[in-house]
């Protein structure tokens, strides 16, 4: 006897599933080929800085003013100011010839000596004010001394000079006696002498009273006519 019993047919989950496994398989390929992301783990604080913008600011400028710091700290400088020379030749020719008493002015001063300020006072007031010149220097030992000379009354004009009413002594410069004065405060030596001519002549400032007897020594008479007048556009060896 023929058995007909029919051959057990696929379960249509199978059937289903067949195509759809077959269409899937290029897409698991490419999945396994793409590399995974990578994911960085920083700590909550870090991540707090990092998201906060006030932190990462305050943190950028502390940097910054970290740098600056250590720039200034190791960059060399100075404190002390550089005075500019002076050439002084025009205010010596204008006392010389216009200044209505016999001036002074230092001649051959040590090397080190270095003109620094010039300034005139009362030449263009045709006699109705006293003349006064003054001439500072930067000394040899890095100090201040001006020459101070007026014909100005010697009773108002040296105290001003000197900063001081109360003469300290005196002191001989070249066998001619200079009075000596002192203020503490100011750190200021000087030495006056008032010619027979009621001129004044006051060398000052914070160098000591030998570096003032220096300049001191060094001035000299200045005759009128002596010294043709500077030109400014003059060459040289015309």
């Amino acid at each position: 006897m023929t058995d007909k019993t029919p051959a057990p047919a696929e379960s249509a989950e199978e059937t289903a599933s067949a195509p759809r496994d077959a269409a899937t398989e290029p897409d698991a390929a490419a999945a396994e080929k793409a590399p995974a992301p990578q994911v960085v783990q920083v700590s909550p604080g870090v991540h707090k800085r990092l998201t906060t913008g006030l932190g990462g600011f305050t943190m950028a400028m502390g940097a910054c003013l970290l740098l600056v710091a250590v720039i200034v700290l190791i960059t060399p400088r100075s404190n002390k100011e550089v005075l500019p020379t002076v050439d002084y030749a025009s205010q010596q020719w204008a006392m010389r010839n216009d200044a209505p008493f016999t001036s002074y002015a230092p001649q051959g001063l040590p090397p080190g000596w270095r003109p620094t300020s010039s300034r005139l006072h009362g030449l263009d007031e045709g006699g109705g004010r006293p003349v006064a010149w003054h001439l500072g220097f930067v000394t040899p030992s890095d100090e201040y001394a001006a020459l101070e000379q007026s014909n100005e009354k010697a009773a108002d004009y040296v105290p001003r000079m000197t900063n001081n009413r109360n003469p300290l002594g005196t002191q001989l410069v070249n066998g001619v006696t200079w009075t000596k004065y002192h203020r503490k405060d100011k750190k200021a030596n000087s030495l006056a002498r008032t010619l027979p001519d009621g001129v004044s002549l006051v060398v000052t400032g914070t160098a000591s009273y030998e570096e003032l007897a220096v300049l001191a020594a060094a001035l000299r008479p200045q005759s009128k006519g002596a010294i043709p007048a500077p030109s400014t556009s003059a060459k040289p060896g015309s």
